[in-house]
């Protein structure tokens, strides 16, 4: 899977989406500007030790992130779509794009993509979640659709065995 930052903001949202991208083995896209230096403490402190590992792409604008990944099947995570996140069937290979903190992925980008647009619904007038939750929230249901593939489906205890339980 592939996450895609539009202009991201705040360097404790991309630290930790870094993070959930490392322990999921997801590639991370960023588009810029970005509203932070790379190397920001934030960005780095938020994704821990973890943003070594990262498998990240940072890309001047829209346009050559678009040049660069021909043919990629993006979905847009916006709260405009009328069509839920879990409406539509992700392959192991798609792109889900997130825009702004401040402002989501512009219109003019959406109207793109009216078949791929999906939202995360939500109660009353509540104006978005938080970014890093979304991404956790469309990521792993991407990934379950996938059957988690190549991912640890087993936990282990520290002092006991799961038999012991029986």
């Amino acid at each position: 899977m592939n996450i895609v930052l539009l202009e991201p903001e705040i360097p404790a949202n991309t630290g930790n989406i870094g993070r959930t991208c490392v322990a999921t083995g997801t590639k991370l896209h960023l588009i810029e500007p970005l509203g932070f230096d790379i190397s920001d403490k934030a960005v780095r402190r938020a994704g821990m030790d973890y943003w070594k590992d990262l498998d990240l792409a940072v890309y001047k604008n829209f346009e050559e992130f678009l040049e660069k990944n021909p043919g990629a099947k993006i979905y847009m995570a916006t709260t405009k779509a009328e069509k839920a996140y879990t409406h539509v069937e992700y392959g192991p290979n798609d792109y889900i794009m997130f825009g702004k903190e401040s402002a989501g992925i512009p219109e003019e980008i959406l109207l793109q993509y009216p078949e791929t647009s999906v939202r995360i619904p939500m109660i009353g007038d509540i104006r978005s979640l938080n970014l890093g939750n979304s991404v956790a929230i469309m990521l792993y249901e991407a990934l379950r659709q996938n059957d988690f593939e190549g991912m640890n489906m087993k936990g282990q205890l520290h002092r006991h065995t799961w038999d012991e339980a029986k």
